[in-house]
């Protein structure tokens, strides 16, 4: 620093022993014009940024006022329908929450209807927001838990209603994330099945395809497979450890799945 110091001070002495004391002066002046200049348009520029945060909180207000929208579909009760799949071939094409009624369940209950990629689609998970505490006891995942009401809502259909859902036929799994940038990808597995209460709710499921990477089944990679496949897996939750782990994976994860270790 004190070779630059130095090196500014020679070069300012000789420029005024060059071009005189008046008119180093005007440049001085003339630089301190333009310093003024250039922080007002930094102060504009900050003011424009703000205004833009602004107004972009603003739209994503107005979106999520849109998304929380009251979601439940009453069809009228003429009849009842076994998944969203007989919904969905019925002509109703609405994303949703409708009652649903699979064939060996004793009740009704809600489930949400995506319509989107085919159509029919009974999802059982979503979570997006947080706005919903995932780490439960089995109970809890057992009977369902969450927001069945409004369309962005977080939930867990429930394992019971799984069972008899997936029970009655032949069941495709699809799996939808989206990053944070807006970005999508999907996994979709076939055959997927969830045994009854007696086998503690047991998963299997089929081949796997998409874009989003095998996560089920372990078959990214044949060394992985002990650990990544999740096929045959016992349901844990923090209260009943069902995995193959020396720990407890629910408790660590802070939700309940098919976990392997």
């Amino acid at each position: 620093m004190k070779i630059l110091i130095m090196i500014d001070f020679v070069l300012a002495a000789s420029l005024m022993d060059v071009i005189g004391s008046s008119d180093l002066q005007k440049c001085f002046q003339e630089q301190i014009q333009l310093q003024g200049q250039v922080r007002l348009l930094e102060h504009r520029v900050k003011q424009q940024q703000l205004k833009i945060i602004q107004l972009l909180k603003k739209k994503e207000i107005q979106y999520s006022d849109r998304e929380d929208e009251n979601s439940v579909i009453d069809l009228g009760g003429k009849r009842q329908y076994s998944d969203c799949a007989e919904i969905y071939n019925e002509g109703h094409k609405q994303n949703g929450f409708y009652k649903i009624k699979p064939i060996q369940s004793p009740r009704e209950f809600f489930a949400f209807c995506d319509m989107s990629e085919g159509g029919g689609w009974t999802v059982f998970q979503r979570r997006s927001d947080g706005s919903q505490n995932f780490d439960r006891l089995w109970a809890d995942y057992e009977e369902g838990f969450g927001n069945f009401v409004l369309k962005n809502g977080e939930f867990w259909l429930g394992n019971k209603n799984l069972h008899y859902l997936t029970n009655q036929g032949n069941y495709t799994l699809r799996i939808d994330l989206t990053d944070f940038e807006g970005e999508r990808r999907f996994a979709q597995y076939a055959r997927f099945r969830v045994a009854g209460e007696e086998h503690s709710y047991e998963m299997n499921c089929g081949e796997y395809s998409g874009t989003a990477g095998d996560s089920l089944t372990g078959g990214f990679h044949p060394e992985v497979k002990w650990w990544a496949d999740h096929r045959g897996m016992k349901f844990s939750t923090r209260d009943r450890d069902n995995d193959n782990y020396e720990g407890n994976c629910a408790e660590e994860e802070k939700a309940g799945w098919w976990f392997n270790r």
